[in-house]
């Protein structure tokens, strides 16, 4: 407890050690000796680094590779003051100086680590994980060298409080912070490993594929929750008294959420979209699936504009899929022609011209109706079939049209246009403007 520490006594035995150890002719020598050889080491490491990063960036392999190379040169400045430490304490072996220096063996052990940490830590994409991971074990890597990783630990665990029959100190919070830090990282690694496996199996389907995903996903993130949380010592029990209150403030909070959580899974399960469908949303956005997330389904037009949608409204709202089932889309121009052509001629050469552009389906083959006589045109509905709507049906509808102009000129088609006829009536006559 708290009112076990006396800080007068720690003060004291904290200034005899500093005294003893810290304030003395051999420590200055020693720390002068260390300062030089770091400052030797950036002038070093300042000196490489450019000529080593020009070298990189013009090296033919991945930005991966690149990246880890790139971080492996930021070691060059320990390993710079770690050889010429080894050198000193070399010259120190031979006999050249007859000293003991216990603060350059312990600097050498630190970089040592350091070193190495900064080296197993490297294939940890997330620099954030791979910094903090190898900060944290580096800590107790100088705290077990510098021998003070006894009395730290038990300094910690003696900062606590009794909460019934369990101890909840600060060093288990501290372990139980790392443990649940490292697994959630080992779960969300493992899962994005998983994921990666099973988009490769070809006797899936891409909704299957996806399900299975965020499954494994959802079950190791809250197996490492649940691990995380008793690691620290916190008997899970405990939280049954809040656990009524705590359920209610999160199911009011995390409504939309879950409700977004689970319309995503229903939506993979009954396979009413996937990634890859084309879809034709309300207000008319139109665009294809690149991306089904927890939360929100990403969907990018033909301008490449991303449209984060909610799970839950493609459950609600009414959602038109081009490629449901099939990936048949047929399209449909009208037009019209004057009266002194035949028709039967207009719908043959029409079929005809609407086959020629390089995305119509041979089969269905596009068809052309004779559908009105109109106040001054024969009035014709062409349709044709695509199959891949992903890459724009306007384009599409526009090279048609301009295979219908083209078709037309050839054969002297004319298409009409309304005329209007004005009579001025004058005093007597009328005459036509």
């Amino acid at each position: 407890m708290l009112e076990n520490i006396e800080p007068q006594a720690i003060l004291d035995r904290s200034m005899a050690w500093l005294q003893g150890n810290v304030l003395t002719m051999d420590v200055f020598i020693q720390g002068s000796l260390v300062l030089g050889t770091l400052f030797l080491a950036t002038i070093i490491y300042r000196v490489a680094t450019t000529k080593i990063s020009a070298v990189i960036d013009k090296m033919g392999v991945s930005s991966r590779i690149k990246h880890i190379m790139r971080n492996l040169t930021k070691l060059l400045f320990p390993l710079s003051a770690l050889i010429l430490l080894c050198l000193v304490q070399l010259v120190n072996a031979v006999g050249v100086i007859d000293a003991d220096w216990p603060l350059v063996q312990a600097v050498i052990s630190l970089l040592m680590a350091w070193i190495a940490i900064r080296l197993l830590v490297q294939f940890i994409e997330n620099s954030f994980v791979r910094n903090a991971i190898a900060f944290t074990v580096w800590t107790i890597a100088a705290l077990s060298i510098l021998g003070f990783l006894d009395e730290t630990t038990t300094a910690l665990d003696t900062l606590g409080m009794d909460m019934g029959e369990v101890r909840i100190s600060v060093l288990s919070v501290i372990k139980g912070l790392f443990a649940l830090f490292i697994l959630l990282y080992a779960a969300t690694f493992t899962a994005s490993l998983l994921e990666r496996r099973i988009r490769k199996i070809s006797g899936l389907t891409i909704s299957s594929k996806v399900l299975i995903g965020k499954v494994i996903r959802i079950t190791l993130v809250t197996f490492a929750l649940l691990i995380g949380i008793t690691s620290a010592g916190i008997d899970l029990s405990l939280l049954a008294v809040f656990s009524g209150a705590i359920g209610l403030g999160i199911g009011f909070g995390l409504q939309k959420g879950i409700s977004n959580l689970f319309s995503g899974m229903l939506l993979l399960m009954d396979k009413s979209i996937k990634p890859g469908d084309i879809l034709e949303l309300p207000g008319g956005t139109f665009g294809w699936i690149e991306h089904m997330g927890a939360r929100y389904t990403s969907i990018v037009t033909r301008d490449n504009k991303s449209f984060l949608i909610p799970n839950e409204d493609f459950i609600t709202q009414q959602v038109v899929n081009w490629s449901h089932g099939n990936t048949l889309v047929r399209i449909e121009v009208e037009f019209g022609v004057d009266y002194r052509h035949n028709p039967h001629e207009i719908k043959k050469m029409s079929e005809e011209a609407a086959i020629t552009p390089e995305r119509i389906c041979n089969d269905p083959a596009p068809i052309c109706h004779f559908v009105e006589f109109g106040e001054s045109s024969l009035n014709f509905k062409l349709r044709f079939w695509i199959k891949d709507a992903e890459k724009g049906v306007t384009n599409t509808r526009a090279a048609v049209m301009m295979a219908l102009w083209d078709t037309f000129q050839v054969h002297g088609v004319k298409i009409p246009y309304p005329h209007r006829e004005v009579y001025i009536r004058e005093e007597g006559r009328d005459r036509v403007a």
